[in-house]
Protein backbone atom coordinates (compact mmCIF):
# COMPACT_ATOMS: atom_id res chain seq x y z
CA UNK A 1 0.00 0.00 0.00
CA UNK A 2 2.75 2.23 1.15
CA UNK A 3 4.66 1.40 -1.91
CA UNK A 4 2.03 2.80 -4.07
CA UNK A 5 1.55 6.12 -2.29
CA UNK A 6 4.94 6.65 -2.88
CA UNK A 7 4.30 5.98 -6.67
CA UNK A 8 1.85 8.36 -6.68
CA UNK A 9 3.76 11.34 -4.45
CA UNK A 10 6.44 10.75 -7.47
CA UNK A 11 3.92 10.99 -10.35
CA UNK A 12 1.84 14.14 -8.62
CA UNK A 13 5.09 15.80 -7.91
CA UNK A 14 6.76 15.18 -11.70
CA UNK A 15 3.34 16.62 -13.45
CA UNK A 16 3.51 19.71 -10.87
CA UNK A 17 7.32 20.11 -12.02
CA UNK A 18 6.60 19.73 -15.97
CA UNK A 19 3.21 22.00 -15.50
CA UNK A 20 5.76 24.83 -14.53
CA UNK A 21 7.60 24.49 -17.81
CA UNK A 22 4.61 24.39 -20.56
CA UNK A 23 6.20 26.06 -23.56
CA UNK A 24 3.14 27.28 -26.08
CA UNK A 25 4.13 27.61 -29.85
CA UNK A 26 1.41 29.78 -31.05
CA UNK A 27 0.78 29.85 -34.99
CA UNK A 28 1.29 33.22 -36.45
CA UNK A 29 -1.97 33.06 -38.62
CA UNK A 30 -3.97 32.62 -35.23
CA UNK A 31 -2.29 35.14 -33.79
CA UNK A 32 -2.77 37.73 -37.02
CA UNK A 33 -6.61 36.33 -36.86
CA UNK A 34 -6.75 37.55 -33.05
CA UNK A 35 -5.52 40.78 -33.75
CA UNK A 36 -7.35 41.12 -36.53
CA UNK A 37 -10.36 40.31 -35.18
CA UNK A 38 -9.23 42.68 -31.72
CA UNK A 39 -9.17 45.76 -34.64
CA UNK A 40 -12.51 45.54 -35.63
CA UNK A 41 -13.98 45.78 -32.29
CA UNK A 42 -11.88 48.88 -32.11
CA UNK A 43 -13.24 49.95 -35.19
CA UNK A 44 -16.93 49.44 -34.45
CA UNK A 45 -18.22 49.30 -31.34
CA UNK A 46 -21.75 49.47 -31.33
CA UNK A 47 -23.03 45.58 -30.78
CA UNK A 48 -26.29 44.35 -30.61
CA UNK A 49 -27.51 44.44 -26.49
CA UNK A 50 -31.14 44.64 -25.05
CA UNK A 51 -33.24 47.42 -23.42
CA UNK A 52 -36.30 47.74 -21.34
CA UNK A 53 -38.82 49.65 -23.20
CA UNK A 54 -41.41 50.77 -21.10
CA UNK A 55 -43.82 53.15 -23.43
CA UNK A 56 -44.10 53.96 -27.20
CA UNK A 57 -47.24 56.87 -26.87
CA UNK A 58 -47.61 59.80 -29.82
CA UNK A 59 -47.85 62.31 -26.78
CA UNK A 60 -44.95 63.26 -25.21
CA UNK A 61 -45.81 64.66 -22.09
CA UNK A 62 -46.84 61.05 -21.68
CA UNK A 63 -44.06 59.66 -22.35
CA UNK A 64 -42.24 62.05 -19.82
CA UNK A 65 -44.84 61.74 -16.85
CA UNK A 66 -43.59 57.75 -17.07
CA UNK A 67 -39.85 58.82 -17.36
CA UNK A 68 -40.14 60.78 -14.10
CA UNK A 69 -41.81 58.08 -12.21
CA UNK A 70 -39.13 55.92 -13.48
CA UNK A 71 -36.70 57.77 -12.28
CA UNK A 72 -38.09 58.01 -8.69
CA UNK A 73 -38.70 54.31 -8.91
CA UNK A 74 -35.61 53.10 -10.49
CA UNK A 75 -32.95 55.89 -9.94
CA UNK A 76 -29.93 53.65 -10.80
CA UNK A 77 -30.99 52.94 -14.00
CA UNK A 78 -30.41 54.75 -16.97
CA UNK A 79 -33.67 55.54 -19.00
CA UNK A 80 -33.48 57.86 -22.08
CA UNK A 81 -35.93 58.36 -25.36
CA UNK A 82 -35.73 58.01 -28.73
CA UNK A 83 -39.00 59.92 -31.68
CA UNK A 84 -39.57 57.31 -34.14
CA UNK A 85 -42.43 59.28 -35.81
CA UNK A 86 -45.67 58.66 -34.47
CA UNK A 87 -43.64 57.24 -31.19
CA UNK A 88 -41.80 58.36 -28.54
CA UNK A 89 -39.99 55.49 -27.25
CA UNK A 90 -38.90 55.40 -23.42
CA UNK A 91 -36.37 52.62 -23.09
CA UNK A 92 -33.96 51.96 -19.91
CA UNK A 93 -31.35 49.94 -19.23
CA UNK A 94 -28.57 48.79 -21.82
CA UNK A 95 -28.01 44.73 -21.14
CA UNK A 96 -25.70 42.54 -22.83
CA UNK A 97 -27.59 39.35 -22.71
CA UNK A 98 -31.12 39.11 -22.92
CA UNK A 99 -30.95 37.18 -19.45
CA UNK A 100 -29.34 40.53 -17.81
CA UNK A 101 -32.45 42.67 -18.76
CA UNK A 102 -34.84 39.83 -17.89
CA UNK A 103 -33.90 39.71 -14.25
CA UNK A 104 -34.34 43.77 -14.03
CA UNK A 105 -37.67 43.33 -16.28
CA UNK A 106 -38.88 41.54 -13.51
CA UNK A 107 -38.24 44.16 -11.07
CA UNK A 108 -39.81 46.63 -13.25
CA UNK A 109 -42.69 45.02 -14.19
CA UNK A 110 -43.98 45.56 -10.72
CA UNK A 111 -44.51 48.86 -11.17
CA UNK A 112 -44.41 49.51 -14.84
CA UNK A 113 -46.51 46.05 -15.70
CA UNK A 114 -46.49 47.39 -19.78
CA UNK A 115 -42.42 46.73 -19.99
CA UNK A 116 -40.90 44.53 -21.92
CA UNK A 117 -37.81 43.69 -23.43
CA UNK A 118 -36.57 44.94 -27.02
CA UNK A 119 -33.11 44.68 -28.77
CA UNK A 120 -31.07 47.81 -29.59
CA UNK A 121 -27.27 48.93 -30.74
CA UNK A 122 -25.47 50.43 -28.08
CA UNK A 123 -21.71 50.92 -27.22
CA UNK A 124 -20.27 48.35 -25.30
CA UNK A 125 -19.39 51.23 -22.94
CA UNK A 126 -23.54 51.60 -21.96
CA UNK A 127 -23.84 47.90 -20.56
CA UNK A 128 -24.86 47.59 -17.52
CA UNK A 129 -23.90 45.80 -14.39
CA UNK A 130 -25.66 42.29 -13.13
CA UNK A 131 -27.72 43.38 -10.52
Amino acid sequence: MTRYFFLFLLLISGVNSQAQNIIINEDPEIRRIIDQYAATNRMYPMTEGWRIQLIAATDRNQMEQVKQKFMRDFPSIPVDWIHASPYYKLRAGAFQTKLDASKILHKIKKRHPSAYLVKDNMHRSEWLPIY
